[in-house]
């Protein structure tokens, strides 16, 4: 029996949460020039940047990273208990990029990007999983921004992992506000509630 398609693909999905957390693959933009092509999926839908806008945006000097809230990295739906216990499957934060745009009076437009993957495990089976991506923009414990969307992911019968991008654009950070920070998580607040599934049709 082949190893588990978690066990195989999770490795990989785990080796680049570190990069997240460090705010990997992301672009502090202003310029108009182009990151990676990762980073241009993920924020663009695209390999290339959109065409220059006629009238640049102000630069930003310091864009600042993007990481992923504690406990908002990974959720899963586990089946059974105890030594019986089964992953059925696993959503978590791939990468993550950003963008950021200064406009004339001060205040920074952010956009984020986030690759969700999602992975099933040895009690799991093809069909469409969905969980909430949370995003926020804090000044210390003042949050200035918090935003939610629930991302959907179907994986097809004989398939076990699936990869989507979602990205939230308009952030406003109010002009004077300093530095502030960027988090993103998955389920309830980053609390990493589980996935909720529906199977496929057999």
């Amino acid at each position: 029996m082949p190893s588990s398609p978690l066990r195989r693909a999770g490795t990989v999905a785990c080796a680049l949460l570190p990069l997240a957390l460090a705010g990997c693959g992301s672009t502090s933009s202003g310029s108009g020039e182009g990151g990676s092509t990762l980073q241009n999926f993920l924020l663009y839908g695209g390999a290339t940047v959109p065409p220059a806008q006629a009238t640049p945006p102000l630069e930003v000097t310091d864009c600042p990273p993007v990481t992923v809230m504690d406990g908002g990295a990974a959720i899963r739906a586990v089946s059974g208990g105890g030594e019986t216990a089964a992953v059925r499957n696993q959503i978590s934060i791939a990468n993550v990029a950003r963008e950021c745009i200064g406009r004339e009076d001060g205040a920074i437009v952010m956009k984020v990007g986030v690759q969700v993957r999602a992975l099933l495990g040895p009690g799991g089976s093809g069909g469409r999983l969905d969980a909430p991506v949370n995003f926020v923009i804090k000044r210390g414990d003042q949050v200035i921004v918090s935003r939610s969307r629930r991302v959907a992911i179907s994986i097809p019968a004989g398939q076990y992992e699936q990869s989507v991008a979602v990205v939230e654009d308009n952030m406003v950070v109010p002009p004077g506000t300093g530095e502030f920070d960027v988090e993103v998580g998955l389920g309830s607040m980053g609390r990493g509630a589980a996935p909720r599934g529906r199977r496929g049709r057999s």
